[in-house]
């Protein structure tokens, strides 16, 4: 191979026409160019080590073709490139990156570190930079390929520093960055270690193989293939089924020519397939891959290269829609009836009790006279004397009942019996009806207990008040790495409230205890939705993730619609909500009661 330098200083005229230059906005920029700088290389194993969340240390090594001592210095100028000559360049890539891969950015706020040899050098290239500056290079022994460590991140400009959030925060982007390169190339071995700890290793293997091990095995069995080819391009990939769709935080991710993108209009097309089979405010996972001619989309039309511009957006919409409807009509998904009875057979109807093959109704024989408290008594038959005593005593024996809702034990009621002010009554299984003296009012009772429950799991979490019920049964709790991620930060504030639970193999855990009074809400899906929820607001300060916590886990265990209520039960409620700080509304907001006065009703009659 003739040892010839590939990369080159873009003349001004063909730069100007470039987007704007890439911007290190966190780490997980880092992470992402470098990534795509050893794919681009041909990488077949990278390894990708972090510590402090990318403050401190973010380190890529690659088993890529390398670089020469000359490319290893230019590649850090503005403007190189190894992939544009010309303008025209721009709209036929096929790879990852083209702009310098923002070495030169990166440099220029970091102190980086960069060791290359290619297969056929002796000895490789170490470069040092600090502040876009080179300080020092050398010949130096090392493995083919591309080991590059940029460290103390905005170092020199403390500003930047200082806006970067918590390290779980910018460590969960840094996944996220990650989990978007890997699943565009299942084909490469990654692995993910944190401050020396391995997060993930995920070899070579097939798309479906992949997402199972970055999404865990609960994606398993939910997930529909989808492969279309049109004269377009071709589509394929995975859409997840109608009971794989959750509220927040769902799978989706659109690939094209193995880069990741956004799309809200194509995500709308999937959206439009699952109209109908799943709720309007819940979202379906999926992956899909775009195969298109590279001059049919354009990739410069932002800096992270994650918005795309395709030149029949329009075309791809209705076949994007089509395709995820009839993939989830073979698998069943779409109900159907078939009222087609000519090969249905027959069952007859139940015979009546005076048909003569209708089954005789058993004869129970007892002894009245027997009582276990008096004397000696001998009977031929002892179990139909128990059977008699059954009978005889059912009418004083009382009737076990299970408690029309779960609420925590807050010490003894707030009132009696002889000190309810008002009457109280249940309307269809709903609404609590409360007679005054002038007044009518009409309280829901699922948002009046959530808000008794809301406010009383958030003072548990602000005064340290556990209280926690174990589980018989352990639950698992099993995570993607990202999941994991935004876990760690999380765990402290679900052990507050009352869970407990412990490691239970990779990024699993088993679910020991959960809060007193959740009742049957399940504690692996509220978890997962509260993370969810978390997952939106990660700008959120400790008491804000508080009020998140206690909001989702107070919607789990409030009553529901469809609960009967005593009227003790009744009167306990809306004593409880009088000492709440917030008697109006529900921790989402809604309303918790209408009133009507004497005088609007008699305006109503007249």
């Amino acid at each position: 191979m003739p040892d010839t330098n590939c990369i080159q200083v873009l003349p001004e005229v063909v730069a100007n026409q470039i987007a704007a230059g890439e911007v290190v906005q966190r780490p997980a920029s880092v992470v992402k160019e470098l990534l795509e700088n050893a794919i681009d290389a041909g990488s077949t194993h990278i390894e990708i080590h972090i510590k402090d969340a990318g403050r401190t240390l973010i380190q890529v090594i690659d088993n890529g073709i390398g670089m020469s001592a000359s490319d290893a210095v230019t590649a850090f100028l503005p403007h190189a490139t190894s992939k544009i000559r010309q303008a025209e360049d721009l709209f036929a890539l096929s790879t990852m990156g083209f702009r310098g891969e923002a070495l030169a950015s990166i440099a220029a706020v970091a102190h980086v570190e960069l060791r290359t040899k290619r297969q056929q050098d002796e000895l490789g290239s170490c470069v040092c930079l600090s502040g876009g500056q080179l300080e020092s290079q050398e010949l130096i022994s090392c493995p083919n390929g591309t080991n590059i460590a940029v460290r103390d991140i905005f170092y020199n400009i403390p500003a930047r520093r200082k806006f970067l959030k918590s390290n779980e925060s910018e460590f969960r982007n840094i996944v996220s960055v990650v989990e978007q390169v890997t699943l565009a190339h299942p084909d490469i071995t990654f692995s993910l270690h944190h401050n020396g700890q391995l997060v993930f290793k995920l070899v070579a293997e097939n798309t479906h193989q992949r997402i199972l091990s970055l999404m865990g095995k609960k994606m398993d069995g939910k997930l529909l293939a989808i492969q279309v080819d049109t004269i377009l391009g071709r589509i394929s990939g995975y859409i997840g089924t109608p009971e794989a769709a959750i509220k927040r935080g769902a799978a989706q991710f659109f690939f094209v020519n193995q880069r990741y993108i956004q799309h809200p209009y194509f995500n709308k097309a999937v959206q439009m397939g699952y109209d109908k089979l799943i709720p309007a405010d819940a979202k379906a996972p999926y992956f899909i891959y775009f195969e298109v001619a590279p001059d049919k989309i354009d990739v410069n039309i932002h800096p992270t290269k994650t918005e795309v511009r395709f030149e029949d957006e329009k075309a791809f919409f209705p076949i994007l829609s089509a395709v995820v409807r009839e993939t989830l009509g073979k698998a069943n998904a779409i109900p159907s009836i078939d009222f087609d009875q000519d090969d249905a057979p027959y069952i007859p109807a139940a015979p009546s009790s005076n048909e003569p093959f209708a089954a005789p109704l058993p004869k129970v024989s007892f002894d009245p006279s027997y009582n276990p408290f008096k004397g000696n008594y001998t009977s031929k038959n002892p179990v139909q004397n128990w059977e008699a005593l059954y009978e005889t005593n059912a009418e004083h024996t009382p009737e076990l009942q299970e408690p029309a809702y779960s609420t925590p034990d807050w010490g003894e009621p707030l009132i009696s019996e002889q000190s309810i002010p008002c009457k109280c009554l249940q309307w269809k299984k709903k609404y609590i009806v409360c007679l005054g003296d002038n007044t009518v009012q009409v309280l829901h009772q699922h948002r009046l207990h959530s808000r008794i429950l809301y406010e009383q799991y958030l003072k548990r979490m602000r005064t340290a008040q556990k209280c926690s019920m174990p589980l018989l049964f352990p639950e698992v709790l099993e995570l993607s790495a990202k999941e994991n991620a935004l876990f760690a930060e999380v765990a402290e504030n679900l052990k507050e409230i009352g869970f407990d639970f412990e490691p239970f193999g990779k990024q699993t855990y088993q679910i020991t205890a959960v809060p007193d009074g959740l009742g049957d809400a399940n504690p692996v899906q509220t978890i997962m939705e509260t993370m969810q929820l978390l997952q939106t607001n990660t700008t959120l300060a400790t008491d804000g993730k508080r009020e998140i916590i206690a909001r989702t886990l107070a919607e789990k265990a409030a009553i529901t619609a469809g609960k009967e209520l005593s009227d003790m039960q009744m009167h306990l409620l809306m004593e409880q909500l009088s000492v709440c700080q917030d008697t109006t509304y529900s921790p989402n907001g809604l309303p918790i009661a209408v009133t009507i006065d004497e005088k609007e009703i008699e305006n109503k009659l007249k």
